[in-house]
């Protein structure tokens, strides 16, 4: 079949965006997901594919911790290529060099002395649960400070969250490494945000004095947050909404192509005017002062928080309201399904 390319043209607080994309990127996932598998030996095999329905496909979390399915530990290099390959599916260039950034900062806590054991970047796994090309299968890359995970339905790329990502130093400052930051424009391009208030904009944004001690959501099966305080894009000014929409857009841009168009198009599915800014912790930035924000709309939630480690430690997270896992669109495609309407 011949491909086609698709534009898609969205409006976003005044900002014309274009995109184009070619098919969803479900297919090319599953063929590699399953040139992985290929590339195994039996018992790696059983390692790395559980059932879609398994239990263990909600379990997950962004601390170092034992976790199932196969490292790059125990993989060959050609194997390690593969697996590779599939994570490039699903992660854009940009988002492929956090995550590998990421990764490379465990080398830097094992030099500051942390558990060679522990502190190790080849225990990040690849967990692959149902059959790649099914009609419902997903797949996870998860170690520490870094939680993926994918959800395909119908030969669609359906979910991306909950999508996790942390930064330990968040600026490196000494060793071979110094000056690193992998997730700085999650941090920058909210300060300048904030920098941008007006002191009534201020009050209305910032909700608290005193930053929470890690993302509120924490490593929940379904987000869920109370209430929904901070500054509306109601509220704001024109230039100050497109600083808010390169914010969502830095956040969203790590996902792949029809990935990163779905989170786009996540900001128009509720109300585009109702979604909020909140800020707590320190409102001018001074070494070692935590600080938290969020972005939420109706159908999502980005949470930052930065106060560990003498605020020198970033946890990152994008969630989908009903949509984590793919419940939402789960849910649909198992009311029309005969197999499981009979259960």
């Amino acid at each position: 079949m011949k491909r086609g390319v698709t534009l898609s043209v969205l409006v976003i607080s005044g900002m014309l965006i274009v995109t184009a994309t070619q098919d969803a990127p479900a297919p090319p996932m599953a063929r590699a997901a399953q040139a992985l598998i290929d590339a195994l030996d039996d018992q790696q095999r059983q390692r790395l594919v559980w059932s879609f329905d398994a239990e263990e496909r909600f379990n997950w979390h962004f601390i170092p911790r034992e976790r199932q399915g196969l490292p790059l530990r125990d993989m060959n290099p050609r194997q390690r290529e593969a697996a590779f390959a599939l994570l490039r599916t699903g992660l854009s260039e940009t988002g492929f060099t956090k995550a590998e950034t990421i990764r490379s900062l465990e080398e830097v806590l094992r030099a500051a002395g942390g558990d060679p054991n522990v502190r190790n970047p080849e225990l990040y796994f690849f967990t692959i649960f149902g059959e790649p090309g099914a009609r419902a299968w997903a797949w996870r890359y998860e170690g520490h400070h870094l939680s993926q995970n994918w959800t395909i339905v119908d030969g669609r790329a359906v979910a991306s969250t909950p999508a996790f990502f942390g930064a330990n130093p968040a600026e490196v400052r000494e060793g071979p490494m110094k000056g690193t930051r992998a997730l700085a424009g999650e941090s920058d391009l909210a300060w300048a945000l904030l920098d941008s208030l007006t002191e009534d904009q201020r009050r209305t944004a910032v909700i608290g004095d005193t930053a929470p001690r890690d993302i509120i959501t924490g490593a929940t099966r379904k987000a869920a947050i109370e209430g929904n305080e901070g500054l509306a894009m109601a509220g704001m000014t024109e230039s100050q909404r497109a600083m808010l929409t390169r914010l969502v857009e830095e956040h969203a841009s790590a996902q792949s192509g029809e990935l990163r168009g779905q989170r786009r198009r996540e900001l128009l599915a509720g109300d585009r005017d109702g979604i909020r800014f909140a800020w707590m912790g320190v409102t001018r930035r001074a070494p070692g002062a935590g600080y938290y924000y969020r972005i939420q709309g109706s159908t999502f939630l980005i949470e930052y928080d930065n106060t560990q480690n003498n605020a020198n430690h970033q946890h990152v997270v994008w969630r989908s309201f009903d949509g984590d896992f793919g419940a939402d669109v789960l849910g649909v495609h198992y009311a029309g399904d005969p197999h499981h309407a009979e259960r």
